[in-house]
Order: C-alpha cells, then structure tokens, then sequence
C-alpha cells in the first residue's frame, strides 16, 4: 500500500488543526469584552457556589478510580481493534499475547472493584 493514500486524512487533519488554532486565535481579538461580577464567579447549576478551602479541597479516591476504570477500558478496546483485524497473520503468539493483556487488564479490573470505584454512593 502506498502511502498517497494516507494523503486525504493528511489533508483532514490539518485543515482541522488549523481551523481550531485559527478560532481559538481570532477569539480574543473578535469576541464581546463585557465582563462582570456575575460572567466571572462559577457556575453550580444555578446553585450559589459554596466556599472551597484554600488548597481547592480533596476529592474522594473514587473519582480517580473511576478514571482509572476508563482509561484501562479505552486502552483496551486501542489494543483489542488491531489484534482482532490482523488475528489470523499473528497466529498462535499473537494469541497467547492477547491472552498476557487480558489477564493484565483483568487485574487493573479486579483491582479497581476490589477498591470500590465500581460502586457509587
């Protein structure tokens, strides 16, 4: 395969990159100055914002664990797409390797149940 193929995406992909730059660029220059009180606190959802402490306060280990339980489930499904697409080039090695990563995702899973971010109050 060659790679004037790949051009299109190439192409998509700098377009989108410029497009971004070139809006959060113009954004400033262009963009309404009329600030206040109101436009600058933060915003609960129509709730009066409370007070945080002064180090911005601690959240609990199950917001990171929770994270943690997506990543390992997005690393997974990166890594499963390709190996399921070529399964049948990579023969046995290429099972028995998938087999090692699932047992390793297996137990970043088990880990993250075992510690309760699986369960929310």
């Amino acid at each position: 395969m060659s790679l004037s193929a790949y051009v299109p995406i190439v192409w998509l992909l700098a377009l989108a990159a410029a497009f971004g730059l070139f809006s959060v660029g113009i954004a400033p220059f262009v963009g309404p100055r009329r600030f206040n009180r109101a436009k600058l606190e933060a915003y609960e959802c129509g709730i009066e914002p409370t007070p945080q402490p002064i180090g911005g306060g601690r959240f609990p280990v199950k917001f990171y664990l929770t994270a943690m339980l997506f990543i390992i489930f997005d690393i997974e499904i990166i890594f499963l797409y390709p190996w399921a697409v070529s399964f049948d080039m990579l023969g046995v090695f290429g099972f028995f390797e998938m087999v090692i990563f699932i047992i390793t995702v297996a137990i970043a899973y088990a880990y993250v149940w075992r510690r309760g971010g699986l369960e929310w109050d």
